[in-house]
């Protein structure tokens, strides 16, 4: 790996005073605990993984994290008249959905990962509307840890649903959220096999599994095929 170019530490410093500014208020208002925060490496290539009931669920990590993350995120907000600016300087990872050649998108995901930096991904793909059960994840979590050398930090967010659900505008001030952050997840010893659709989606029901003991939340696709 080079060395980090100019544009590069102006987008990292950019992304520092964005992190620093929202996570004072998100803190001040919403965040009544984060347990485990030591969990996540404070250098080099990872993966964070999470349950998804709410757009805040990106503001609570952001807002506790030590490090700036790169969230897969779909493209709405990337064409948002507010969103855009933000997504672009804090350089997240654009997912369009409608697209069904996702070698662009899985480049420059080994592409963040080679440069030793923290990927956000939300496995179940969408905010769940349920409160108490989450939706059946995508293997990709499993594909990106496994093909990239990287480790998966489980990651459960408890009372984001009541904070800002699918069907609310504005966040509640009168609720507020727990992060709960699980031990890094190695899947070093199948780096160097081949593993077919059927070991991914194991590994992956074995992280989300995780994910569901730390956020208290039901997770029913054990079963579930690609």
């Amino acid at each position: 790996m080079g060395s980090r170019s100019v544009s590069d530490k102006i987008h990292d410093f950019l992304y520092w005073c964005i992190r620093k500014s929202v996570g004072f208020v998100v803190k001040a208002i919403w965040i009544k605990k984060v347990v485990g925060i030591d969990n996540i490496p404070k250098a080099g290539p990872v993966i964070v993984a999470f349950n998804h009931q709410s757009y805040f669920d990106f503001l609570c990590f952001v807002s506790v994290s030590n490090r700036n993350v790169h969230f897969l995120s779909a493209e709405k907000f990337f064409d948002h008249l507010f969103w855009s600016p933000i997504m672009k300087i804090t350089r997240q990872i654009r997912v369009d959905r409608k697209v069904h050649d996702k070698r662009v998108l899985h480049n420059r995901i080994f592409e963040h990962l080679r440069e030793a930096k923290m990927i956000g991904i939300f496995p179940e793909g969408t905010r769940s509307p349920d409160k108490e059960n989450m939706l059946p994840a995508f293997t990709g979590v499993a594909r990106y840890a496994v093909r990239g050398h990287v480790p998966v930090v489980p990651i459960g967010i408890r009372g984001a649903h009541e904070v800002m659900s699918r069907k609310d505008t504005f966040p509640k001030f009168c609720k507020t959220v727990e992060m709960h952050v699980g031990k890094p997840i190695s899947f070093e010893n199948y780096s160097h096999t081949k593993l077919g659709r059927r070991a991914f989606r194991v590994l992956t029901n074995q992280i989300m599994l995780e994910i569901a003991e730390l956020s208290t939340k039901k997770y029913r696709h054990l079963q579930h095929n690609d």
